[in-house]
């Protein structure tokens, strides 16, 4: 049996709510110290811990956990963040509440920290510089919504709005929308108007971001990745030391097929779609590009098309998700190599 002096001297596990936190205490022989409710904001979490000895504080990832585990890696803790999605499984526990879970993150934390599938939190820095890209996605998506709401609003009056790009759409849209709806859709089209103003000032927010990361015009070599897809992926990934293998990044984008072998039964599953969802909708919108129509001949449209070939149920869906998977692991590799990006390197190679 192991002796009690592996286990941390104490083990505080926090429950976080949105205004008040749970928090259970256990020392190193797993004997509850106490239990107890705090406010959720930085000043209650300083005095609570500020000036204890160096503890091992479990919490789970959520909207508050960014702020608090850096906050609590300053006043000098051990701080582990779990994941609730491995933790937990598919379903809650059936008896639960903040205080048991409290004490089960303590526990679990206790015990080993592997049992808890630990995230990474990004810093402030790249945390703040991230939300810009989610802001403009946000306004990208809402524009988007209008635009197909004024599409069908004009389909079902027996009209049609031929295609055009989104900051267009506005002025091509009056012309062809019928006189006794366009009183209740203008309101829309100015609005698309503005969220395109919008938009257009996030490009060149995220354009300035691009010069405090150098290696984005690195990765921006390969086809199909551009400034705001580069940007993202270095923000998403931050240390690319963090991984082993640049093979691992597919997994932490969720692009690798879930897994679930049992003896013989080996069954074909769905990506996992794990990790920031943003990040994957980028990867696989620049595999779209690699085989689109206007993709250029290269070593990753080849790779694509030849999954594309085998047939199947949902192939061409299946090659666009390797491609993007494939986008992934070599702009990892080329920002740990620093090496140039070769286009057609292995049909040169197989050419030779």
């Amino acid at each position: 049996m192991e002796s009690q002096t592996c286990f941390p001297k104490i083990t505080i596990g926090l429950d976080l709510g949105d205004r008040k936190s749970c928090v259970c205490e256990l020392d190193a022989g797993g004997c509850v110290l106490s239990r107890g409710t705090i406010p959720t904001t930085e000043a209650a979490i300083r005095a609570y811990f500020e000036g204890r000895d160096r503890s091992r504080v479990v919490l789970e990832a959520g909207t508050h956990s960014p702020w608090i585990s850096r906050q609590l890696e300053a006043l000098g803790h051990e701080v582990v963040v779990a994941n609730p999605a491995l933790v937990y499984g598919g379903r809650r526990r059936k008896k639960r509440n903040d205080q048991l879970d409290a004490e089960f993150l303590a526990r679990q934390g206790r015990a080993d920290v592997k049992l808890l599938h630990p995230v990474q939190h990004r810093t402030a820095e790249s945390q703040r510089h991230l939300e810009t890209i989610r802001a403009r996605d946000q306004l990208v998506g809402a524009r988007t919504k209008l635009i197909s709401h004024v599409r069908g609003a004009v389909k079902s009056q027996g009209g049609r709005i031929g295609r055009c790009s989104a900051e267009c759409f506005p002025r091509k849209a009056t012309e062809r929308i019928p006189q006794d709806i366009l009183p209740a859709l203008e309101p829309l089209l100015s609005t698309i108007t503005e969220l395109s103003r919008a938009i257009h000032k996030m490009d060149k927010q995220v354009e300035k971001l691009v010069v405090l990361y150098p290696v984005v015009s690195r990765l921006r070599q390969i086809t199909g990745v551009g400034s705001l897809t580069a940007l993202a992926f270095v923000l998403l990934v931050e240390d690319p030391k963090r991984f082993t293998r640049s093979r691992d990044v597919g997994a932490y984008f969720g692009l690798v097929p879930r897994l679930d072998e049992s003896s013989d039964s080996s069954p074909q599953l769905r990506i996992t779609k794990a990790g920031d969802a943003l990040g994957r909708r980028l990867l696989v919108s620049a595999a779209q590009y690699v085989l689109g129509p206007f993709g250029p001949e290269c070593d990753l449209r080849r790779y694509g098309e030849a999954i594309a070939a085998r047939g199947g149920k949902n192939a061409k869906k299946r090659a666009v998700v390797a491609v993007a998977r494939k986008i992934a692991v070599l702009m990892h590799r080329l920002w740990v190599t620093k090496a140039e990006y070769e286009p057609k390197r292995t049909s040169s190679k197989r050419a030779a």
